[in-house]
Order: structure tokens, then sequence, then C-alpha cells
């Protein structure tokens, strides 16, 4: 009888190394418990984390950017309204607010059901079990890729590309797909991809078998958003922008603008993030000392992250 027993609990040891290691379905996070979600692997199996303190980004903070803000603003409209909007790719130049726009679309719209779920490229594999758990729920879904770039062969490409268009099953009505992106056409483009291109007698140049591949997932995205390097103006402005959000007196903010252009020299950047990151250090240095410790509503990461008040 002991040994059967001893038996037993060998088996039963067993079998939990076993479920370990085997994959897990995804199961469903408390939907109530955020406006926002991250897909994490954890072992074999993924899991929906809520994001327990989302950036207070509002749509009126993003400066210079309004016809973006436009277009992605009718779109999100459209989606959480149960009309028919298109997934979105946001490209161009670093730090001009393409990632903060989509956080501030999310805070807008988050009352009528909007909600975001943040999926790293490398776990883009799992998009399909990540919608179909999705699929049937009331809230409207946005899948947040941020900072999307592949090299050759990534399997997260595949993957992305057949939910945006190219499954036989057809992505459900409550899910869009908005990414951000440095690559217009999301893959590295070498002057060798040209060889394969093919001129015809008449002039007309068609693109090779390598070309066609680089751009058929940039065109599976329905509204492409660009985003350009701002101008002196405009970076000023931007400084301009936080530097009030930060208390900073009228005053001090004229008496900043040589210090934020030498900032944004040594950066070789005016963006809008270079201009978030000189306003917290001139608001921080030229502050009363009983406001310098003070606590802000938002934190450094507020241009790039998601997850920090």
């Amino acid at each position: 009888m002991s040994d059967f027993t001893s038996l037993i609990t060998r088996a039963e040891a067993l079998l939990a190394r076993l479920e370990a290691v085997l994959p897990h379905p995804l199961s469903a996070p408390d939907w109530t418990a955020s406006i926002a979600f991250r897909y994490r692997k954890r072992g074999q199996g993924g899991v929906l984390e809520p994001v327990r303190h989302i950036a207070p980004l509002k749509l009126a903070d993003l400066k210079e950017v309004d016809t973006q803000k436009e277009r992605l603003l009718r779109n999100t409209a459209q989606f959480v309204a149960g009309r028919p909007a298109n997934n979105v790719l946001l490209t161009g130049a670093r730090g001009t607010g393409k990632s903060s726009l989509i956080k501030a679309c999310l805070n807008t719209f988050a009352d009528q059901g909007l909600r975001l779920i943040e999926v790293d490229k490398a776990d883009l594999t799992d998009l399909p079990d990540l919608v179909d758990l999705i699929a049937e729920r009331p809230e409207r879904f946005i899948v947040y890729c941020d900072d999307l770039s592949f090299d050759e062969g990534e399997s997260g490409y595949k993957a992305l590309k057949s939910i945006l268009d190219g499954t036989v099953a057809q992505t459900s009505d409550n899910v869009l797909i908005y990414a951000t992106s440095n690559r217009r056409h999301l893959l590295p483009e070498q002057m060798k991809d040209n060889l394969g291109a093919t001129y015809t007698d008449d002039g007309d140049m068609h693109p090779g078998e390598a070309v066609e591949e680089k751009v058929s997932l940039s065109e599976r995205f329905g509204l492409w958003v660009s985003f350009y390097p701002f101008s002196q103006r405009e970076y000023l402005t931007i400084v301009g922008q936080w530097l009030r959000h930060f208390g900073v007196t009228e005053a001090a903010i004229e008496a900043a603008r040589q210090p934020s252009l030498l900032w944004a020299l040594e950066r070789g950047s005016r963006s809008g993030r270079v201009a978030y990151q000189f306003a917290r250090d001139y608001a921080g240095s030229h502050a009363p000392v009983d406001l310098a410790v003070a606590p802000t509503a938002i934190s450094d990461d507020v241009p790039d992250g998601l997850d920090h008040v």
C-alpha cells in the first residue's frame, strides 16, 4: 500500500511539472481593473495584466500635431461608435507624439468603452488567441504595438500580416490595431532588394518580390498617419506648453528660449520628447524650494511609457 501511495505521489509531481511547461489557454483578466492591459508571456502561456497607473495625457497637451490629431481622433471616434474604422500605422520622426497621441485618445474615449491592450513585437505570434478572447466583449479594443519594426524572418511579421487582412476568418469588429514605427514599411530596406525589379520596353518599372513583400504589411493598415520633425518655432511652442504645465511663469518661459534651443542642439533633435525633458529640467531647477520637491502629475516616461503616473 505504501508503494502505491508513493507511486501516486510521484505521478502527481510529474503531472505538476508537465503542466508547468505545457502551453495554457489565455484566460480573461478582471476587465474592470483598468482601461489598459499588457499582454505578457508567463512560461509557456500568456496573461493579460491590468495597467494600474495610466499616463494622464490629454489631446490638448499635444501641440503642433493638429492634422495627425484630427485624423486619429476621427478614426477612433468612428470605431467607438460602432461605425467602420481602419487599423492605423503612425510613422515618422522619433519623439514627435505618435505613442502619446494614442494614449491621449484612450483617455478621451475610455468612458465610452474604449480599452487598450499593449502587445510587444515578440508576442505578436499570440495575437490570434488574444483576438479570440476579446471578440465577444462589449468593449472596443485597440491592440497597441509601440515602436514596431521587424528584421528578416521574424515570426511576428506573418502573424500581424494575417490578422490585419489575410486569414480565412474575419477579425471581430470590436478590435483595431494601432502601431507606431519609425519605418514606413516596417522592414529594413536594402539596395539589393531593387535588383529584382523588372522594366518593360515602354519604361514601366515593376518592383521585385522582395520589395513587394516589404510593402505588403504596411499597406494592410487602412490609415497612415505621418509625423515630421519639428521646426524651431514648433519646438519652442511645445517647450512653452510644457513649462506652463509645470507652473513656470511667462517671464521665465521667455528666458528659457535660448537654453531650450541649446538643449535641443546638444541632443541633436527638436522633438516633443526633447522639449518635455528640457521643461522638466528647467522647471525643476528654477522652481522655489517648496515646489521643486513636489510630485508632478506626469512622470519622466510620459512621451514613451504607458504605465506611470
